[in-house]
């Protein structure tokens, strides 16, 4: 008896001084050291990839935001505002149906198949859209030239990027708008055009928050 009793004290006494230190490792040691590694070598990414301007936080080169016009009485969708480029479709986001109290957007995919009559609808739906935007007088948009990301939204609904060709597509609307020279405007964009990781991995992109932080400092220069 006393040994089976004494038997047990070593065993939880072994198991609680084990909890202790995986504890003081996992829990304290490597988050502080992993943390350390990152704020060292990779200070911007490990601050979630901020973006300034002004002076202030105003978003995340890895997370797309919207531009569109304050909403009128009775309108349920807002209208892009055409003076800033614009981004993806994001038709895959959501709202939080369950804690409505702090509204948390929900990001994700449409999970509609290609031959689905509603991915259709709103893939004929956002190129009509396109096309009637960024026509400006004497240089209409033409059906071909319209890239696929400019129509359809991404895997998460949030891509802060856009192709090279969606951001040409919109240079002469954001200089008639913002009353610039296009020849300016497409400098702009060639500024923000990323190449590929490493030469190789993914495709040349341009992130539309960055563009249109630099586009708003023109604005105010001139």
């Amino acid at each position: 008896m006393n040994n089976s009793v004494t038997n047990t004290a070593r065993l939880l006494g072994a198991g609680l001084r084990a909890l202790l230190v995986l504890t003081l490792v996992t829990g304290v040691v490597y988050p502080l050291l992993i943390t350390g590694i990152a704020q060292g070598l990779f200070p911007g990414r490990a601050n979630g990839s901020e973006i300034r301007s002004e002076g202030r936080v105003v978003g995340s080169s890895l997370i797309g935001q919207s531009y569109d016009l304050p909403l009128k009485k009775g309108q349920e969708t807002p209208e892009p505002d055409l003076k800033w480029f614009q981004g993806r479709p994001a038709h895959g986001l959501g709202t939080n149906t369950l804690n409505t109290r702090y509204r948390l957007l929900l990001s994700g995919a449409t999970n509609l198949a290609a031959d689905n009559p509603e991915l259709l609808r709103q893939v004929e739906a956002a190129k009509a859209a396109v096309i009637k935007e960024n026509s400006v007088p004497g240089h209409p948009v033409r059906a071909s030239e319209i890239p696929a990301d400019a129509v359809t939204s991404s895997g998460s609904g949030l891509d802060p990027d856009i192709s090279p060709q969606y951001a040409a597509l919109q240079i002469r609307r954001v200089a008639e708008r913002n009353g610039l020279p296009v020849a300016e405007v497409r400098r702009l964009v060639e500024e923000h055009t990323e190449g590929r990781t490493l030469g190789f991995m993914g495709e040349p992109r341009v992130n539309v928050l960055a563009l249109n932080i630099a586009l708003k400092e023109l604005v105010a220069r001139r």
